[in-house]
């Protein structure tokens, strides 16, 4: 189905929504080959005048790409732990993790080592951080 021309695309799909489901079953989008597969469709149906079967199917599938790129965007969140967002900000502030220590008040050696996973930011860690950086306590916490 794939084409360069948009305009034979859309002509090449049926009108009437249970032929669009016998060409593409409208399922719940795992990954990103299911995702392509319903952007190729959506892509073709986009700016046409379409019949309110084509309406319909074509919300839906723009309704599925939706959801896929809200959990796709909620388990990249999930991902970022403590101490990769802790990098990027420190990272951002051009701080290195000596700088860390003196943020946060304590042995020159600590900023590092927390860095590096070997020691846990406290609760008073995680205020100064927040305070500081202006981010919610939750970044640090989750």
């Amino acid at each position: 189905m794939k084409s360069t021309h948009s305009k034979s695309a859309f002509e090449a799909l049926p009108q009437d929504y249970a032929s669009l489901c016998r060409l593409l079953m409208p399922r719940p989008i795992h990954d990103k080959v299911g995702l392509e597969n319903v952007a190729e469709i959506t892509d073709a149906m986009a700016g046409h005048e379409l019949t309110p079967d084509q309406e319909d199917y074509f919300d839906l599938l723009c309704r599925l790409i939706e959801d896929y790129e809200r959990e796709q965007a909620k388990t990249n969140r999930l991902s970022v732990t403590a101490i990769d967002a802790l990098q990027h900000l420190l990272d951002e502030n051009a701080m290195t993790g000596a700088d860390l220590s003196r943020l946060l008040g304590v042995h020159r050696t600590l900023g590092a080592m927390i860095l590096r996973g070997e020691r846990q930011l406290t609760l008073a860690h995680v205020r100064t951080l927040s305070e500081r950086f202006c981010v919610s306590a939750d970044l640090f916490l989750g």
